[in-house]
């Protein structure tokens, strides 16, 4: 009977909603369609889930969510304390930003550099975090051994897209070598160009040893079928419409029923809505993100390109690009895009991408792109993630905030998440599990205060203007 409500559901998922926003929606959706990744549309068949709630039940932990992170969470829940979790997902499995990112799986967790971990938070929690990094980096690795993910090692390229900002890198590996120990060198222009990639932008580069680019969506997928070997319930299309606490039990009610639950971890994203709950309101700040896939290059396109790596790459811009050359040589490129989830489907922002590529390989001016999409990122007000019990009296827990920077971290994120679950302690000494998400906050030293919410967008239009002349006219 599950099977036959499985297939039911699948050939009766609604349309793909292009303008979803999650400052405005109640719920990411009921039982969606998946955006037209380049992911999802060349992984295969999504495996089976379980269908979604069709009536009243009680579990022992809710995970909301079935991305990287939940998944993760079920995956270690199970595996390390014996915990089978129920997953809650609004519409298909992995539909929200486990499906819709660059598939760039860096050394890093939020948006902060090593040197700016120094400035907030001294050397010593500062090495504490770069220690927590590099274990997350050993925790993913291992999570993706088993997956035919398409994984491409070899390390990460932050190349300089002006002359302007090779002092700043120059300063980023000194630090990274005195430091952490962690062995980044710096590459001159052209190095970079002949013996790695040609982005005639390129000023130079600085070169991580850790970083894999995988395929999200075969990753997704992968992490989906793991879980439910393990006897993890993952019920699509079953989003979570309210929530209500009573008595040290939690009551979520979706379309189909009610889920009652001791325990709930929350692995939303930047799919996290507003009413979820109380300690999530105003905590996170939804970013989008565009990306699109050229169709494969010819030899001599490779060739004009010098593509000598599969590494993933990422420039110096504040508005960030992350490109890489695919397992199937198609090159993908991602930046950031609209402010609202109105303007999200304007054919503008592919054009600013088109327009982006042809700078960096001006031999693929006019190439047909197969695929292109966004996506919604999870940005917190601090930059960092949080892993992270709110109301010590509450057993409610979230892992949220990273900034575009989770594929790698979510793993290590759901497997703390699973730990702080099953009652373990914190690592305190860590400021990303010892807090909340802050909110909204202005001026430095900042003022924090939920009051700044309402001018969010406000401010990151103007933002935007700034981050744009500081990366092209400075």
């Amino acid at each position: 009977m599950a099977t036959a409500s499985r297939h039911v559901m699948n050939d009766a998922f609604s349309a793909y909603n292009p303008s979803y926003d999650p400052l405005v929606e109640k719920t990411p959706g009921h039982g969606q369609q998946y955006a037209p990744t380049y992911w999802v549309g060349t992984a295969g068949e999504p495996p089976e889930d379980d269908g979604p709630v069709v009536a009243d039940m009680d579990a022992d932990v809710v995970i909301i969510g079935s991305g990287f992170t939940g998944l993760a969470c079920a995956i270690y829940l199970a595996r390390e304390h014996g915990i089978k979790a129920t997953v809650l997902e609004a519409n298909r499995s992995s539909w929200g930003c486990s499906t819709r990112n660059g598939g760039q799986a860096q050394c890093a967790a939020g948006r902060l550099k090593r040197s700016q971990w120094i400035q907030r938070w001294g050397e010593e929690v500062a090495v504490k975090l770069h220690h927590e990094i590099c274990d997350a980096m050993e925790t993913f690795k291992g999570l993706i051994a088993d997956i035919d993910c398409e994984p491409q090692p070899g390390g990460h390229l932050y190349i300089a897209h002006k002359p302007g900002v090779l002092p700043t890198l120059e300063k980023e590996t000194e630090i990274c070598n005195r430091v952490f120990g962690y062995k980044v060198r710096m590459l001159d222009e052209g190095t970079l160009k002949e013996e790695f990639v040609d982005d005639q932008e390129a000023a130079g580069a600085m070169h991580e040893p850790e970083g894999i680019g995988i395929h999200a969506g075969k990753l997704a997928f992968g992490y989906l079928r793991l879980a439910r070997k393990l006897g993890v319930r993952v019920h699509t299309a079953s989003p979570v419409e309210s929530w209500e606490t009573r008595g040290g039990a939690h009551y979520l009610q979706t379309p189909g029923g009610v889920v009652k639950a001791k325990s709930v971890g929350v692995a939303t994203g930047g799919y996290t809505s507003q009413g979820l709950h109380k300690k999530l309101k105003n905590r996170l700040m939804p970013i989008l993100s565009n990306s699109m896939v050229t169709r494969p290059l010819t030899t001599s396109e490779i060739d004009a390109c010098n593509f000598r790596t599969h590494q993933v790459l990422t420039d110096t811009r504040v508005l960030r690009h992350y490109y890489r050359l695919l397992p199937d040589n198609r090159v993908q490129i991602g930046s950031r895009s609209a402010v609202t989830g109105r303007d999200a489907p304007q054919q503008k922002y592919e054009g600013l991408l088109r327009t982006d590529l042809a700078r960096k390989f001006p031999s693929l001016e006019g190439i047909d792109i197969d695929y292109s999409w966004w996506g919604w990122v999870d940005v917190s007000h601090d930059m960092m993630p949080r892993i992270h019990q709110p109301d010590p009296g509450q057993t409610i827990f979230y892992a949220l905030g990273y900034g575009g920077n989770g594929v790698m971290y979510s793993a290590q994120a759901g497997r703390r998440m699973a730990e702080r679950i099953a009652g373990r302690p914190p690592h305190t000494e860590l400021p990303i599990f010892g807090s909340e998400l802050p909110f909204p906050n202005v001026l430095s030293p900042a003022i924090e205060s939920e009051l700044f919410a309402p001018f969010r967008r406000f401010g990151q239009r103007f933002l935007y203007r700034w981050y744009h002349f500081k990366d092209e006219m400075l």
